[in-house]
């Protein structure tokens, strides 16, 4: 007789968390929505090599040397390898407050604020901090329902709030913040030397090439080669640019989004609390520093829902789908039928028998 096994699937947090990010690989992978920039990044640094490997780096490693090749290898790999770390890693997500930690919280802004009259406009919703013997404001974010930690922000794009936010990067197609910015500033800043590396040895290819058939036959002949001239171009001012904006913001130990809001070159001219007043410590602490584990637990398994009725265990589960058929019993004998096993307590009691009839005559 066999029996069904029924098994309840799983159910893990990446499933269940809020904000406009998608999961791949049982929650392993993380990215934002909106991925379409980013299948171009890829597309231009796979196609660019892939016609460089294919035709420029035999030519080279022939006529000039063979480790160029080699190098050109080690940066694409390099350049790849931190994109996708980039890309598919949590930023750095602050888990949203639990409905009763939200009611904690708004009791206390209550407790803190008072009442406030009808028709007039609550106070703001902020905490002040010190850091290094300066006042940071913490501000109430009204989706999470969390005071946001110093430096975070709320990315209107993947909807959560990132700890040590500096922007949303569509071209690797996630946030940037405390935990994947060191990679990627490595990816832009291996991306650049990649770039000036193709470009630079394309320009030598057709400078050999035109000095045996001429520089017009040249380009008749490898127009992948004017492919690759033209993408190195354009791409390289942006992404030098980029590489260079970046540097300067690791020295300073600051973000982007604290270089657009002028958090610490405005009017007030305070002071940057978490700058150490050296360059090199501050590169030291941004790119070589301790990478924190990710709070959200993406792939935790959630508890069952507590309902009122106790739900069917699996044995009972998989009895409940056989079909079931009465026990035949007429064609056993009074010896083979089943003892009744329930207790005295269960049995129900005798009947009193009836009086006969001759019984009654005589009472009569």
């Amino acid at each position: 007789m066999s029996v069904m096994v029924v098994r309840k699937k799983v159910t893990r947090k990446w499933e269940k968390l809020p904000g406009r990010n998608t999961f791949c690989c049982d929650g392993r992978v993380m990215m934002a929505r909106q991925k379409g920039i980013f299948y171009l990044t890829l597309f231009l640094i796979l196609g660019t090599c892939t016609l460089f490997f294919a035709f420029e780096c035999r030519y080279l490693a022939v006529q000039l040397s063979p480790a160029i090749p080699v190098f050109a290898a080690v940066l694409f790999l390099f350049s790849m390898a931190t994109l996708l770390r980039t890309s598919f890693s949590d930023p750095g997500v602050i888990p949203r407050a639990l409905p009763d930690e939200a009611a904690f919280i708004e009791m206390e802004i209550e407790a803190t604020n008072g009442a406030v009259p009808q028709g007039q406009r609550p106070p703001p919703r902020i905490k002040n901090f010190q850091i290094n013997n300066q006042i940071v404001k913490l501000k109430y974010c009204y989706t999470c329902k969390i005071f946001r930690p110093p430096r975070a922000s709320h990315c209107s794009i993947c909807d959560n709030c990132v700890e040590r936010f500096d922007h949303h990067c569509p071209w690797v197609g996630n946030c940037v913040g405390k935990r994947n910015y060191r990679y990627f500033y490595l990816f832009i800043l291996s991306l650049s030397l990649l770039t000036i590396y193709v470009f630079a040895f394309n320009i030598v290819y057709v400078a050999l090439k035109s000095l045996k058939i001429g520089f017009l036959e040249t380009l008749k002949e490898t127009p992948g080669t004017v492919l690759e001239v033209l993408i190195c171009f354009f791409t390289l001012w942006s992404v030098v640019g980029l590489t260079g904006f970046h540097t300067f913001l690791v020295a300073l130990n600051q973000t982007t989004n604290e270089d657009i809001k002028g958090s610490w070159t405005g009017k007030n001219r305070v002071q940057n609390p978490y700058s150490h007043g050296n360059i090199v410590k501050n590169c030291c602490e941004v790119l070589c520093g301790p990478l924190p584990p990710s709070v959200l637990d993406r792939r935790g398994i959630l508890p069952l829902e507590e309902s009122g009725s106790r739900p069917p265990s699996t044995q009972e589960a998989s009895t409940s789908l056989l079909p079931q058929s009465p026990a035949p019993t007429d064609h056993l004998s009074s010896d083979e039928m089943p003892e009744d096993t329930s207790t005295p307590e269960e049995m129900p009691p005798p009947e009193p028998p009836e009086p006969s009839q001759e019984a009654t005559e005589a009472e009569k």
